[in-house]
């Protein structure tokens, strides 16, 4: 069954696209860097020829709030119309939990608005919210830093590894559409402020955490209902703790090697 994978050499799409090959599926990764552009059209026609599902990983290359919905909404309707003119037969999206309980945050509105996208259209579908990725923790420390200091919210979160999202993802992309919401996340609930925390001591990284409950998430405050999954979510295997470690020993033989 040929697949194609939008943002197949992103984080997701490149464990996607193995995970799928090793099952015997015929798998093209599509990204303006092997010639697909999903915001041009360039060359879309033709990589989805003879593709019986599509997913979609890939992300907005800015978070700016127009700039990120205009890119879900252009994407999205270029996409759709090109998998309808090709009669692909199921298309499955990547999105994040709580995108419907957080207008604040540009970004969630603008995954909202591809969603509604993909239900308007007339192709079986599934939608996947997931989590927040356990490999996002550096970029959740950044976007919260002044000076040494983190500031972040203790609403309970419930992370995932981003392996876990890619088994998840191919277990749905070649079963049956759901034409409708499935949600996927981590073993285990752990205060943000926390996560990143003990992911900054593991990485040896100087910078304090400190907890705050107005501290905003990239535009929107949290509590502990904002970014988890209601009743029966898929959950992944891996523990952060368990990630954090193997992250950090892949890191120092890295630097040894170096």
């Amino acid at each position: 069954m040929k697949i194609v994978v939008i943002g197949g050499t992103g984080l997701i799409g490149t464990k996607l696209v193995n995970n799928l090959r090793q099952h015997g599926h015929e798998v093209l990764p599509a990204s303006p860097n092997s010639g697909v552009n999903t915001i041009t059209g360039e060359g879309l026609v033709e990589a989805l020829m003879g593709a019986k599902v599509v997913v979609d990983v890939a992300n907005s290359p800015s978070f700016e709030d127009k700039a990120v919905l205009e890119f879900f909404e252009k994407s999205g309707r270029n996409l759709l119309a090109a998998e309808a003119a090709a009669s692909v037969s199921h298309h499955v999206a990547l999105s994040v939990v709580g995108a419907d309980r957080l207008p604040a945050s540009g970004y969630l509105r603008a995954k909202l608005a591809q969603e509604n996208l993909i239900k308007s259209a007339n192709i079986p579908y599934t939608i996947v919210r997931s989590t927040q990725f356990f490999e996002f923790m550096s970029g959740i420390a950044q976007a919260a830093t002044v000076g040494q200091t983190v500031s972040l919210s203790p609403a309970l979160l419930q992370p995932i590894a981003s392996d876990d999202v890619a088994n998840a993802m191919a277990k749905i992309a070649i079963g049956v559409p759901a034409n409708g919401t499935i949600e996927i996340a981590g073993p285990e609930r752990l205060p943000l402020d926390e996560i990143v925390r003990r992911y900054l001591h593991a990485t040896d990284d100087p910078r304090t955490v400190v907890a705050d409950v107005h501290a905003r998430y990239f535009g929107t405050e949290l509590n502990d209902q904002s970014l988890n999954p209601g009743d029966n979510p898929r959950i992944g295997s891996t523990r952060f703790e368990d990630w954090l470690s193997y992250s950090a020993a892949q890191a120092r033989e890295k630097s040894n090697v170096q």
